[in-house]
């Protein structure tokens, strides 16, 4: 009985030797001889056993099998046992889920399991704008480190008052302030925070300070165009054209609102925005012309309005009283900041005597000491320009100043009105009309200080490479002739104004008749647009029989520029709107 289990068992393991060679490709008679068997009883096994049906995989399943008893029984096993015994587990596992896929009960994830958990972390979606403890604590201690003075009573004010209502000189880091205030009270108390502006353009500022401010102080990058935070706080971006500001809600930030039109009609949809007396409103701006429908909010002519007599209140409104900030009886704190009160605060950042040479007096009261023009002297009025703003990034389908070329392959004019002793310069691109009748585009406008004539023709050819530029039309007056030689050379067909009486006259007549009739465009947050407008004024010759039209312009002082330049491409359409305004276009290609 022991001598026949022996010979079944060495049968056994004959045949599986005699099986693996064969399917190793061997013959059958190298098999028999191999293995000192009759090939007559192996070709028997192959036949009863169909050892042809078997698939690839299961002849492998019985090799890597074989090889792995033969390891695991013997006694004294080498390094070399274990790491091979190893080896053939884990090749067996991975038959084993080749099958079970074969077999058409599994997917392709039992092929390979990274592909599982792969799948899984593709499922789970990191955090948002994840923001830890120690990056938070970072980002509020720089911002409360930073603070100008002035800005430290910003601060204040907002802890103690719902509203704040500030008139503030130019560029003295109002909307970079209070980007970052926002940003910082979302973190601490989860409130949202509502950004509105004249424009969208300008709205998007808000952001990209906000933004900068985070990767700078915390390595963290914010994104999205409405920024969520992790506390679910959203800071929210909008333009005044927004249609959907009623939906909002969140501590207000209306920026410029002596730029915005129909500031009343904005002015109840966006403090509805933050009516809960848990979020707080500010509104603050630049001075513009008296004329403008804010003018009352300001000056508590609205708060009056309707009141009997003996409950009307009295604001009073000079620089002195409000220097430091108020709480006026209308419940809002106001303050005025001029650019000396930003100086005395601690901003070292302005040359106030190189800004009284660049700017005029006029200008200068305007854009730095807070003061309201009086439009009545001014050849443009103020509510007509305003008229021409628009919101340019909900408007222009055709037109995005973020792309490398920002209005494609359709032609642009050029304007420039060079630089004189102590003034800018100013150059605008025009995007003509499209149609007979149609509307100028102000696309872009930049003002240069400084530059010697290379220097401001490589400017111009600088825009040459982004855009489509059709004409170039340049003051060559004086000073101007040596921008306009050089300009000529790599754009040929540039035109040079020689100013003269009969010009400046065609070309403001040419302009009021394009604004009165709302030909012309221009991103509403562009206030300096207007500004430059209104600093021309009529004035009689010295003969005392004709008009002219200046802005303060002299050899000393030369401003206005960025109208001029404007004007300059207008000027190219003629006066009976008959022409054919593309063939002109194309004529300069």
């Amino acid at each position: 009985m022991e001598k026949e289990n022996i010979k079944t068992t060495l049968s056994a393991e004959q045949k599986r030797q005699a099986q693996i060679m064969y399917w190793a490709g061997y013959r059958i008679a190298e098999i028999a001889k191999t293995l000192n068997i009759p090939a007559s009883t192996i070709s028997s096994w192959k036949d009863r056993e169909k050892w042809e049906d078997t698939a690839p995989v299961g002849r492998v399943e019985v090799s890597l099998e074989a090889r792995l008893c033969l390891l695991i029984n013997k006694d004294d096993k080498t390094g070399h046992d274990f790491k091979e015994i190893d080896l053939l587990s884990r090749q067996m596992e991975r038959i084993a889920r080749i099958k079970k896929y074969s077999n058409g009960g599994g997917n392709e994830t039992d092929l390979n399991p990274k592909i599982k958990s792969r799948y899984k972390s593709e499922r789970k979606q990191a955090e948002k704008n994840a923001i830890n403890e120690e990056q938070e604590e970072a980002l509020i201690n720089s911002f409360l480190s930073e603070m100008f003075a002035y800005q430290r009573r910003w601060y204040d004010a907002g802890l103690q008052y719902r509203i704040r209502n500030i008139l503030k000189s130019r560029q003295i880091g109002a909307t970079y302030y209070f980007a970052h205030e926002a940003f910082i009270d979302s973190l601490k108390t989860g409130r949202n925070q509502i950004f509105l502006s004249a424009s969208k353009k300008q709205a998007l500022q808000f952001r990209s300070y906000i933004c900068d401010y985070a990767k700078k102080t915390a390595d963290v990058d914010l994104k999205g165009e409405t920024i969520k935070l992790p506390n679910q706080a959203e800071l929210i971006f909008l333009g005044t054209n927004s249609n959907t500001a009623q939906s909002y809600h969140g501590n207000l930030y209306f920026d410029e609102i002596f730029w915005v039109p129909r500031f009343e009609e904005i002015r109840k949809v966006a403090s509805g925005m933050a009516s809960q007396k848990q979020f707080r409103q500010t509104y603050f701006s630049t001075p513009s012309a008296i004329s403008h429908s804010a003018y009352p909010f300001w000056s508590g002519q609205r708060f009056n309005k309707g009141r009997p007599a003996d409950q009307r209140q009295e604001f009073n409104l000079s620089h002195d009283y409000l220097k430091a900030g108020r709480l006026m009886p209308d419940g809002q704190w106001r303050q005025i900041v001029t650019i000396y009160d930003a100086e005395e605060g601690g901003c070292n950042l302005f040359d106030i005597e190189a800004l009284k040479l660049e700017y005029s007096v006029e200008e200068f009261e305007q854009l730095f000491l807070c003061q309201f023009i009086d439009d009545d002297s001014s050849v443009f009025k103020f509510i007509d320009l305003q008229k021409c703003g628009i919101d340019s990034l909900e408007v222009w389908r055709d037109f995005n100043p973020f792309y490398q070329r920002p209005f494609g392959n359709r032609p642009v004019w050029i304007g420039y009105d060079p630089a004189y002793t102590g003034d800018r310069a100013a150059l605008v691109i025009v995007a003509p009309p499209a149609v007979e009748g149609g509307k100028f585009r102000l696309l872009h406008y930049q003002t240069f200080h400084g530059m010697d004539f290379e220097q401001q023709a490589a400017r111009i050819k600088h825009y040459c490479d982004c855009y489509n530029v059709a004409r170039i039309t340049i003051d060559k007056t004086g000073m101007g002739e040596g921008v306009f030689q050089l300009v000529s050379k790599f754009f040929p067909t540039a035109q040079g104004l020689s100013y003269n009486l009969d010009v400046k006259n065609e070309m403001v007549l040419k302009t009021l008749n394009i604004i009165q009739k709302r030909r012309f465009e221009f991103d509403q947050g562009d206030k300096d647009i207007i500004t430059s407008f209104m600093t021309i004024k009529k004035q009689v010759t010295k003969s005392g029989r004709q008009i002219t039209y200046i802005s303060d312009r002299s050899e000393e002082a030369s401003h206005g520029d960025i109208a001029w330049a404007i004007m300059s491409c207008f000027i190219n359409e003629p006066y009976d709107a008959k022409t054919n305004t593309s063939a002109r276009i194309i004529e300069f290609h």
